[in-house]
This record gives structure tokens, sequence and C-alpha cells, in this order.
């Protein structure tokens, strides 16, 4: 069989005028391309091109076989409706950021928890706690009370303070000792200063005045029991002039403090 000529001519064609007459040539029932060796042999060319035309056939798309029959036109049914394009399709996006490899422990290997830094552990919240007793207080008052009843009541007798008649003419026989003022008014406001200090639930002003005046009255506190004892000791049966003024000022200041922090516990910052 002689070799086709393209143009005329038998010396090699380059791929594009070869290609057509490639796709024209008869092939078995069922093969779809002509084989490598055969493109070189029909076409005398060497392996590489024959291969490179054998690519461009894969390449291109097939189409079905032309009907060549004429239908009647009679019996053909009307042809239906072409069919709208379909939607353009979104290109895939693919997440460039590699999958870590995932590797499976051995069914005898021990599992290890893996711990994650960025994920807080939750904390179990706090039982209820059991709140401690307060009634050795009591008992820790119960001589503190008596030794300091008396040394105020003792020290207001060295400086003026003694049985008075609140009620003339109303309730004659009503008498009291003025003396009992200063151990009620001194140790009570110290007492409730400290706890509002202590108590944290006050405003910052409230709380910073709390804590002065209260270390200031268990401080005057103290110091009305030293003088006390020492006019006690010495026999003085009148306390000094600058000691009584300072006993004598002590009912109007703590009424003025007990009043400011009352005031301030009720404002807010």
């Amino acid at each position: 069989m002689t070799a086709p000529t393209i143009n005329g001519t038998r010396y090699p064609q380059p791929i594009e005028d070869l290609l057509p007459a490639a796709r024209d040539l008869d092939l078995p029932e069922g093969q779809r391309f002509p084989s490598r060796n055969r493109l070189m042999r029909e076409f005398r060319i060497g392996a590489p091109k024959a291969g490179e035309l054998l690519a461009l056939l894969k390449a291109e798309p097939t189409a079905p076989p032309a009907d060549n029959t004429t239908p009647d036109l009679a019996t053909t049914p009307d042809a239906p409706e072409p069919a709208a394009p379909a939607a353009p399709v979104a290109p895939l996006v693919v997440d460039p950021t590699p999958v870590p490899e995932i590797t499976t422990a051995e069914p005898d290997a021990e599992a290890t928890p893996v711990s994650r830094p960025d994920t807080p552990t939750p904390t179990p919240p706090p039982g209820p706690g059991r709140s401690a007793v307060v009634w050795p207080v009591v008992l820790l008052a119960l001589p503190a009370f008596v030794a300091i009843w008396s040394g105020w009541v003792g020290l207001g007798g060295l400086t003026g303070f003694g049985v008075v008649h609140p009620l003339p003419g109303i309730w004659d026989s009503f008498s009291i000792n003025s003396a009992i003022t200063l151990p009620i008014g001194v140790e009570t406001y110290g007492a409730y200063a400290l706890y509002v200090w202590l108590s944290g639930r006050v405003p910052q002003r409230a709380r910073r005045f709390a804590k002065w005046s209260a270390i200031a009255s268990l401080l005057v506190g103290a110091l009305g029991q030293v003088a006390y004892h020492l006019l006690e000791a010495a026999g003085v049966t009148a306390a000094p002039w600058w000691i009584t003024t300072a006993v004598a000022c002590l009912p109007v200041a703590v009424l003025g403090m007990g009043a400011a922090l009352a005031h301030l516990v009720r404002t807010h910052d």
C-alpha cells in the first residue's frame, strides 16, 4: 500500500497538515484512534512525531457519526426546543492549608491525653464552705467588758463625771451616772467602725474613714485605761486639767464620728 501523499509530495509534512489525513484513516471496528506504529508506517514519520500526532488526535472532541439518511418529514415528530444553557459552575476553591496527618495508636499503647493550651479548663465551683464560729468572741469580750467598763467609769469619776438627774421636774427620783457614757460611746463606736472597715461592703470613702476612726478610737480607749490606772495607783483623787479636757470632749467626738460614718455608709462613690 502506497503511503498517502499530502499536497502532492512525499516529504515529511507538518503536524498540522498530517492531522486531517490521520483523522480520515480507516480504523477497525471498536478502535477509536490509530496506533503510533500505524501512523509511523502510513506517513513515514518518526516515533516522536507519531506520538505527538496521536496526542493531538486524542485531544480532539469526538463527535457521534453523522446520520446521512434523509428523515421523512411526514413521520418525523417536531424537534424539541434546545435546552437552556446550564449556569456556569463556580470553580472549586481548595484550601492550601495542609491537613495534619492523623496517626492511630497501637491497641496495646497507652493513650496520652492531648492538652490544648488555648482551651481553658473549667474550674469547678467551690463547694459551700463552713463559716467560722464566733462564740469565742463572746467569751473574750466578757472580761474585757468588765475591765473597760470599770476603767472608764473610774476615769469619769476623776474627771468630774458622776450621778446626775436627767429629768428634773418630770422624774426627780430618776438618776444616772454620766460616767457610763464614756465606755458606751468610745468602745461601741470603735467596734462598729472596725466592722465597717473589715466588711468590704461599703463605699471606699466610708471604708477609709472607718479604718482611721476605728484605729483612733481603739488608741483613745487604750490611753483612757492607762490614764485611769496610773492615777489610781498614784492615789490621785482629781485628774489634771488636760486629762479632764480630753475626756470631756469624747462624747461629742464620738457623736460626730458616728454620724459621719453612718452618712458615708449610705452614699455611693
